[in-house]
């Protein structure tokens, strides 16, 4: 780049830095269909921008683990509710961790492993074979929903008012009206108060799973309250329906596209978990979490004061081409350490475990089971922000011979 246009550069980006309302929206509805797209030309054009909705936005790999591996400048404690343990710094977001990490330890994923595998070959099973279906809809929401309350121990008759939630739940960000958010939250944690008393009136008689494990924990020498537990469990629940089901689409489109891969994972499936996180590092699912600035802080000539709101953009940091060469091509020997996909740092994703092994179980059955192509006349709707992933799916699925 010659000196003129890098002057020319300059001054765009620090005339933008200096307006602090002007440089982005996440919510416009002219920012075109991708989002994936915008955020790989903020990461060049505008790498720590501002808007009203998200505060500052990192987009660069380097400036988003910078964040992560220094929460005593960047702080989890962004909210006025209590959020466990995702919404706390240390030293008290330690002792919940503890709690919560030991219901993702590798023997309760080896026991769940068979539920989900039934669970992913009933929905893999009811596609017509040669016709085109709604991934999204018929699928990916499906699992989800389904594999979340087989891990929690949660009835069947919760599934319809979670699918409800989730749809609003996006309504409402995307409305950034906060009576409606604040209600939205409230109507998730009534289903939720209602399954612990549920387990709490069943006494012996009530299912040894998840949900009732965690009305036996204590923090502190103390149990853990309603509102500790009501928290814990949507945390997980919200982290897990929208992700997971746009982890689904993602990896079915990008499968569908390929179909040499699809091949090739059949015959090499030692590199399935490796594959999948791969797709989703070029294509995520989760776009951002929030951090507030606990101190004042520079980053890229930006000053951060004190208690301001910071967004870590995933989807911009894992396409960074100063870790990730060549971003958009797919590679099986990147450095599995530099993929953000599960977060990094004292705040890494707890639920990994499960999600990687909910996403291993449904691609290993459906690439036993079927073989994905594009549709022959409906084209994909991009998810809008705050979802990744994709809003509509249409896809071709044709039975597989497994003789």
């Amino acid at each position: 780049m010659n000196a003129s246009r890098k002057s020319m550069q300059h001054g765009i980006v620090k005339a933008m830095s200096e307006s602090k309302d002007s440089e982005w929206d996440p919510f416009s509805p002219d920012a075109g269909p991708d989002q994936i797209e915008r955020y790989d030309e903020l990461r060049h054009r505008c790498p720590v921008a501002h808007s009203q909705a998200l505060g500052w936005s990192l987009f660069r790999h380097d400036d988003v683990m910078r964040a992560l591996d220094d929460p005593g400048k960047f702080s989890n404690v962004v909210s006025v509710h209590k959020s466990v343990p995702n919404g706390m710094d240390p030293p008290e977001h330690t002792a919940y961790r503890r709690i919560i990490d030991a219901f993702f330890e590798p023997e309760r994923m080896r026991a769940i492993e068979p539920r989900l595998r039934s669970i992913a070959v009933t929905l893999i099973e009811r596609m017509v074979a040669g016709n085109e279906i709604e991934v999204m809809s018929q699928v990916a929401d499906d699992f989800a929903l389904q594999s979340q309350c087989a891990f929690l121990g949660w009835p069947a008759d919760v599934h319809a008012p979670l699918r409800n939630w989730v749809r609003n739940n996006h309504a409402a960000i995307r409305s950034r009206d906060r009576s409606a958010i604040t209600a939205v939250a409230t109507q998730f944690d009534s289903h939720i108060r209602a399954v612990l008393e549920s387990r709490r009136s069943s006494g012996d008689a009530a299912a040894d799973d998840v949900t009732s494990q965690l009305l036996r924990e204590s923090v502190a020498g103390r149990p853990l309250t309603d509102d500790e537990i009501v928290s814990i469990l949507r945390n997980w629940t919200v982290g897990e329906l929208g992700t997971i089901a746009a982890s689904i689409g993602i990896l079915m489109h990008y499968l569908a596209q390929h179909p040499e891969l699809q091949e090739q994972l059949r015959e090499h499936p030692a590199d399935l978990a490796a594959a999948i996180d791969e797709i989703l590092r070029i294509d995520a699912p989760l776009m951002t979490s929030r951090r507030r600035t606990s101190a004042p802080v520079t980053v890229r000539g930006q000053t951060l004061q004190v208690d301001e709101r910071v967004s870590i953009m995933w989807g911009a940091a894992n396409r960074d081409e100063n870790v990730f060469a060549d971003a958009d091509q797919f590679r099986l020997d990147r450095d599995p350490r530099l993929n953000l996909l599960y977060g990094a740092g004292i705040h890494v994703c707890p639920g990994a475990p499960l999600a990687r092994l909910e996403l291993r179980v449904f691609v290993e059955e459906v690439l036993s089971r079927v073989r994905l192509a594009p549709p022959a006349h409906h084209k994909p709707v991009r998810a809008r922000y705050p979802a990744g992933g994709f809003e509509s799916l249409p896809m071709a699925i044709f039975k597989r011979d497994r003789t």
